[in-house]
């Protein structure tokens, strides 16, 4: 604002920090960086295709020992069987989604070219838009945290749900009537979320930023994309479209209820799984969006929270879950040095460091129930429900 012709910095609101005792803090991307071992940032070419070369195996095994699975006379022997081979297959397959995410974050390796190409395969083989997604998720980690330009996962609003004003409202900060929900409903709502939720953001941009008009991965021309990008949109768009005829090609050959158990439910394994993780790493009840009056890429970069999933999980899905502060702050570090990165980052992100042990299920729960809506005013604004 501007005061007889002079520029008035303008303070940020930060009533609700005070309120819930938090502390902003004050740190530098220097200061991190060097808290960490040179060699922590270096990429290797050919340690990142042993990685690949390990999920294809494994993937390709379990689809091989799978057919003999309809070879079994006991029905009930059949039935056990299939559900674990469509968990573990999506385990596995999570990690491929893993490996192409890092190259779209150019960690893979040092050469673009080799980033790029592996990345296209790998999320394409997933009905992944490679490029479309990659570019958009870049946007996110620029962003992470900031209320108008973070790019998924972003809290509503109390205006949007129709809430009225804080200092108006007969229930304050809630709990609210209008999200009470029975177990069962609660669950239903998951179940949304899991099954079509990841679609639903590719094509429609559901959860993320509110753009104008269509809003979509597949279309070159929204907001989401600047003009030089149109044929990237379009080459990876290309790549979902060449997988989706393969997939048809092998329905028609093998038939349709093969594709099925063998593709179909394995990649809708993956989708949960993407879908869980990046939740938890973003909504949490007792972390805070900030607005531009508070946020900068730091800030943003340590409201993500480290949840480990077991030894097993964090395995296979390359440790993408508790190291998921440092992949933030660093995210051309290849996955393979997060571990030992994350040691260093918690002795120097001190108290603002983010772990939650809460087991799984529950995190999920409360972050589901307590996570609704934030204030339209602030810059400091945490979740309400």
């Amino acid at each position: 604002m501007t005061t007889d012709g002079k520029t008035v910095e303008q303070k940020p609101v930060i009533d609700e920090a005070i309120e819930r005792s938090w502390d902003i803090p004050d740190f530098t991307i220097k200061e991190i960086r060097e808290a960490i071992p040179p060699h922590c940032f270096r990429r290797d070419t050919f340690r990142s295709f042993t990685y690949v070369l390990h999920d294809i195996a494994i993937i390709s095994l379990l689809a091989y020992l799978a057919t003999f699975i309809d070879t079994i006379p006991s029905a009930a022997v059949r039935i056990i069987l299939w559900p674990l081979y469509w968990i573990a297959q999506g385990v596995v397959g999570t990690g491929v989604w893993v490996i192409g995410h890092e190259c779209g974050h150019q960690a893979f390796s040092p050469s673009k070219t080799i980033n790029n190409s592996v990345g296209m395969v790998l999320h394409s083989l997933l009905l992944v838009p490679y490029h479309s997604w990659r570019i958009s998720h870049s946007r996110h980690h620029k962003a992470t945290g900031h209320m108008s330009r973070d790019q998924v996962f972003l809290p509503t609003t109390r205006s949007k749900y129709g809430l009225p004003p804080r200092d108006q409202d007969p229930e304050g900060d809630g709990p609210h009537h209008l999200f009470d929900e029975s177990p069962l409903g609660t669950l239903w709502g998951m179940f949304v979320m899991f099954v079509f939720g990841w679609p639903m953001y590719l094509f429609a941009n559901v959860s993320g930023q509110d753009y104008p008009g269509w809003a979509s991965h597949f279309n070159p021309y929204c907001a989401i994309y600047e003009d030089a990008q149109f044929w990237d949109v379009m080459q990876s768009t290309g790549g979902v479209s060449a997988m989706i005829g393969v997939l048809v090609y092998l329905g028609q050959t093998f038939g349709s209820i093969t594709m099925i158990k063998f593709y179909v439910i394995p990649y809708l394994m993956v989708n949960f799984w993407l879908v869980l993780i990046t939740y938890l790493q973003h909504t949490h009840p007792n972390l805070p969006h900030y607005r531009e009056g508070v946020w900068n890429f730091q800030r943003g970069a340590a409201l993500t929270v480290d949840r480990s999933y077991g030894a097993i999980l964090n395995y296979f899905h390359h440790h993408i879950s508790d190291t998921h502060v440092a992949h933030h702050f660093f995210s051309t570090m290849p996955h393979y040095h997060a571990e030992e990165a994350t040691h260093h980052i918690k002795k120097a992100l001190g108290k603002h460091y983010q772990y939650d042990p809460t087991p799984i299920p529950i995190a999920l729960w409360q972050s589901w129930k307590e996570c609704r809506f934030v204030e339209d005013e602030g810059d400091v604004v945490f979740y309400k429900n």
